[in-house]
């Protein structure tokens, strides 16, 4: 039985850090794994940020409210999850990801914390597990799940590398030359038959 392995952000929806990069004014904060490949550096330099301009949950929260899936995303979701398991395994954090599981229809999402002060303020984030995406498509073939993952990211390489088979979705042109060996798609058409493919064998 298969199990499909989905990233969230820029796969499902919009990165959630440049939605909010474009609400509050700040450029920098458009950085993104797909540029940083370190996500415990990456996401502390964020909350450096957020301290700097004295900005926190509220305010992210009030930008992610407006967010809406890609277009396409939950139909794609919802055809996907005839045929297949999914799991969304994402870097996010759940104080984010809620209204924009309710937005996809509730598929199961494995993903991290966020530390929040009385007032608002995001003083940390735990992370369920160092590589936690390349962990779960592990701890899935432990039970003999077998696993296709897609992401587009430096992050999701591992959890890609690790499946039964696995794809680029949306990626940089930068991840697709490192990377000739991986499918790339950018519509979920292709995605989607890609996919079906691999589980009809």
């Amino acid at each position: 039985m298969y199990v499909t392995c989905l990233d969230m952000e820029g796969v499902l929806v919009p990165e959630i850090w440049i939605a909010f990069a474009e609400a509050s004014g700040i450029p920098e904060l458009k950085r993104t794994t797909r540029d940083e490949p370190d996500y415990n550096k990456l996401m502390t330099w964020r909350l450096g940020v957020l301290k700097e301009h004295g900005l926190g949950l509220k305010e992210i929260q009030e930008t992610i409210a407006k967010i809406d899936p890609l277009p396409g995303a939950r139909e794609f979701l919802d055809e996907l999850r005839t045929f297949s398991q999914v799991i969304i395994l994402s870097d996010t954090f759940t104080q984010f990801a809620k209204p924009l599981m309710e937005k996809l229809n509730w598929p199961t999402l494995f993903c991290n914390e966020l530390v929040v002060a009385p007032d608002g303020a995001i003083t940390g984030f735990r992370m369920r597990q160092e590589n936690q995406k390349f962990h779960a498509v592990q701890a899935l073939q432990s039970t003999n799940f077998d696993t296709i993952a897609a992401g587009d990211s430096f992050n999701d390489l591992a959890m890609i590398r690790a499946s039964q088979k696995g794809f680029l979705f949306r990626t940089t042109d930068q991840i697709k030359a490192d990377n000739p060996d991986l499918e790339a798609f950018t519509e979920y058409g292709d995605l989607l038959a890609a996919i079906k493919k691999v589980i009809e064998g």
